[in-house]
Order: C-alpha cells, then sequence, then structure tokens
C-alpha cells in the first residue's frame, strides 16, 4: 500500500504495540539543553538509573546563556548554577556537550541540523516543543516532557499516540519580500493554532520545494503553534547536499547506505493523508501578527481585525487601524525560527547603509557559534552595528526570555521568533512576529512597515 513520509519513518520504529493506537518507539538521536537536559540528568542520578546509550545523545548551551558580546555564562548566578550543573551531569553520564564558545554551541534547534546529528529517516527527541524544527531535514522530530526525557534516557525508547496525518501543500510561487516566515504565518492564520492537534503534518508544494533547507527549518519550527508537535518536508538532493560532509553525518559507504534508504522515504504518489490544506502563496503580502496568538496575523498591508478585544486591549491596537505605522520600540532578530545564516543576510540586506531609528533598540542574535563566525566572515556583523543594531553572541535569548534579555513593559517589539503570547517576551511586552527582512525595515523605519517599500 501506498505510504507517507511519516507512516514509513513510525513503522520502522516500532518496538511494540502496545493497544488502542499506543506504541513503543525506538529513539534514534536526542538532543539536550540546560534548561530542561539537567533536570533529566539530575532525575536519572537521584534515581540510580544509568543512560541506555549516551552516544545517541548530545547537548548545548542556549536557554538560558547570557548574548551580552563577550559573555560566558549566564546573567545571573542561577543561570550560572544551571550551566554548572549541566556540564557536571554531563560528564559523569558520557554525553557529548557542545559548550559556550566551542564550534557547535548554540540553539538545539540550530546546531542539531547543522552538525548532521538531525538525519532523515530518524526520530528525534528534545525536551523543547520547538523540536519540530528538525522535520525540515525529513526526521520524524517531536518535543517532550521531563519525564519522557527520564523515560528516553534510561530506556532509549518513548510511548507515543500514534497521530493522524495532514498535508499542507503551500502552491503557486511567492512574490517579492514573501519568505518561509510568511508562508507558515499564513497557514496558522489560515487553520488556527487548534487546527494541526493530534496531527503529523507533512509540507508539500513547488513553494516548499522551492526553500532552501533554512527556510525549510523555518517551516517546520512553528508546527507547534498550528497545535501540531510533529511537521516535516521529504527529503531530496538539497537535503542530501545540505548534510554531506557535516560533523555527525554518515562517511564514506555509510554514506551511500545512508542515502540510499533516504531516498525511499518521500510519500508515495497514492498516499493518503487524513487532513489536506492549501496555500496559494503568489497571493501573499508578507505577513506580521497582531494579537497574542500566532493565529492573529494578516498581510502587512492589512488592516486590525477586531475580533478580539482582549487581544487589541493587550497589543495596545485600534480595529480597523492599519497596521504598518504602528510605532516600534525593540526588533529581535533570532530565534530557532529565523538566527541562520540566510536569515541574517535577508536582514543585513535590508539595513545595509541605513541607520535604525533613534527611538528603537534592536538585536541581532546568532542562533549558533558557527553562524556567528561565518556572518562575521562576511562583514554583516559590521552592517548591523554601523546602523546601530546590537551583535550579540549566540542563544535563544529574547525569545523566551528566562535570562533576562527581555522587552520591556508596554514596548512594542518586532520579532523573528515563533510566539507572540501574553508575557513571552516579558511581562506586559507586546511582540509582532515578521520575518527578518520585515524586522529589519521595522528598525529603520521605526515603525511596522512594508519591507517591498524599501528598494533593495
Amino acid at each position: 500500500m501506498s505510504a507517507t513520509l511519516f507512516d514509513k519513518i513510525w513503522d520502522q520504529h516500532v518496538v511494540d504495540d502496545l493497544g488502542d493506537g499506543v506504541q513503543l518507539l525506538h529513539v534514534d538521536r536526542h538532543l539536550m539543553h540546560e534548561l530542561s537536559g539537567q533536570r533529566g540528568l539530575l532525575e536519572m542520578k537521584q534515581r540510580g538509573i544509568r543512560m541506555r546509550d549516551p552516544g545517541l545523545t548530545i547537548g548545548s548551551m542556549d536557554h538560558v546563556v547570557s548574548t551580552v558580546p563577550g559573555a560566558k555564562g549566564g546573567n545571573a548566578p542561577w543561570a550560572d548554577k544551571m550551566i554548572e550543573s549541566f556540564r557536571a551531569q554531563s560528564r559523569e553520564s558520557g554525553v557529548k556537550i557542545y559548550d559556550i564558545g566551542q564550534d557547535g554551541q548554540g540553539i538545539v534547534h540550530v546546531v542539531g541540523p547543522e552538525l548532521g546529528f538531525t538525519l532523515p529517516g530518524t526520530t528525534l527527541l528534545c525536551g523543547d516543543s520547538h523540536t519540530c524544527t528538525h522535520g525540515a531535514l525529513g526526521a520524524l522530530a517531536w518535543g517532550i516532557g521531563t519525564s519522557e526525557l527520564t523515560h528516553v534516557l534510561a530506556t532509549q525508547t518513548i510511548v507515543q499516540q500514534r497521530p493522524k496525518t495532514m498535508r499542507a501543500r503551500f502552491d503557486g510561487k511567492p512574490g517579492r519580500a514573501v519568505t518561509a516566515k510568511d508562508m507558515i504565518l499564513a497557514l496558522i492564520g489560515k487553520i488556527g493554532t487548534a487546527g494541526g492537534v493530534g496531527c503529523a503534518v507533512e509540507y508539500a508544494g513547488e513553494a516548499i520545494r522551492g526553500l532552501d533547507i533554512e527556510g525549510r527549518l523555518t517551516v517546520c519550527n512553528l508546527s507547534i503553534e498550528l497545535g501540531a508537535k510533529i511537521g516535516m518536508i521529504a527529503p531530496d538532493e538539497k537535503t542530501y547536499a545540505y548534510l554531506k560532509g557535516r560533523r555527525h553525518a554518515p562517511k564514506g559507504a555509510l554514506w551511500d547506505q545512508a542515502l540510499a534508504h533516504w531516498k525511499t522515504l518521500p510519500s508515495d504518489a497514492g498516499a493518503k493523508f487524513d487532513i489536506e490544506h492549501s496555500i496559494d502563496c503568489s497571493l501573499l503580502a508578507p505577513q506580521i501578527t497582531w494579537g497574542t496568538s500566532p493565529e492573529d496575523v494578516i498581510g502587512v498591508d492589512g488592516a486590525i481585525p477586531g475580533n478580539k478585544p482582549e487581544a487589541l486591549a493587550y497589543m495596545g491596537l485600534v480595529a480597523g487601524k492599519l497596521i504598518a505605522g504602528m510605532k516600534v520600540d525593540r526588533v529581535f532578530i533570532g530565534s530557532c525560527t529565523n538566527s541562520r545564516l540566510p536569515d541574517l543576510r535577508a536582514a543585513a540586506e535590508v539595513v545595509r547603509g541605513r541607520k535604525a531609528a533613534k527611538h528603537v533598540k534592536a538585536w541581532v542574535v546568532p542562533g549558533s557559534w558557527r553562524i556567528k563566525q561565518d556572518a562575521e566572515a562576511e562583514g554583516l556583523h559590521q552592517v548591523f552595528l554601523d546602523a546601530g543594531f546590537e551583535w550579540r553572541e549566540a542563544g535563544c535569548s529574547m525569545c523566551v526570555g528566562v535570562n533576562g534579555e527581555q522587552v520591556e513593559p508596554l514596548a512594542r517589539c518586532v520579532s523573528t521568533s515563533n510566539r507572540n503570547f501574553v508575557g513571552r517576551q516579558g511581562p506586559q511586552a507586546r511582540t509582532h512576529l515578521a520575518s527578518p527582512a520585515m524586522a529589519a525595515a521595522a528598525a529603520i523605519a521605526g515603525e511596522i512597515v512594508d519591507v517591498r517599500s524599501f528598494s533593495l
């Protein structure tokens, strides 16, 4: 029978069928960061349980690390304590971690693909909801809680309810300045943040195939904002070219064997999905959120809806007014959604030769130590610095705000991150999600602006 990409990978990893659609799956890869990882390792130690296979887990410092230029730890004593605990527990357990200042350190959902640790056809888990990002390379990846994390460390398996399947097609050719971020925001706006609940989503269509791997990572990153734990894109020649030669990718004869297997993974022509959706990308304008949920999104040339009074009050907006022209106080370019090298290049292209508005505080936070080095080799950091932006160290930073890097109360921030919930970027912070180019344009204009009005 014809099978989907999801079905093929899932079925290849079933260890036991527990009944009622619940199955025990083998876990091929596991990622940890200092916020959730050290809790799982500590619990293992306290319970006297040894890890099943330390070689299948790697870790990185990302959530509580300071991104202040030159920083080597956290922004507070508690953060430094957590970082040191993660180091100590990892050493005891035999887990490889990429520490601050090392090639390989960065946001786990950036460095997993960067290192070639994320591979097509594998199951990959992490104690973080945006683990769905890794599905862009054809992996079956999702986020887990602390108790599940401990189960994975102890057994290299996980108990999971088999989800339904959804295919989201992105057809047509996107117009100028319409990016992967705009595409996925448009889908969330169309079907809502509960539209993917209980589903594994496969993204397909002409526009998806046209994206580079970094763009595909952006699309899959926001799968959880659809309500879906799993988002996937079938591997193709772009995937193979991206992975070849990376640190943890197969080499030599193993590469040839892996490649032959990967080419069998894409969904068969007659594969059936439980749910189907489509987006005509040729009709999209650059997107921006206006409310307190990723589903509260419109084209930047649109008017603010009036269907959520509480969200309007929190955001300090008036229904019926154009979203363009709203004054901006902060701009954040970073996060596991949009902190990769092509994202920084796109933002720098808008910024080059311009100056940020005097009242705007703008940060650029690379997603990994390697991306920071590569961006600096291209001179991108100088483009941002010359424009009055802050160029910072790698980490999650203002996306999650747990390290004290936050938006001030009532300040309006255009952010390339993935969540605009109440208080997400700080108490009473007002967050508008957008692409790197849109965020850069807002910093220059000092207000929300259609990046297409900039002559690039």
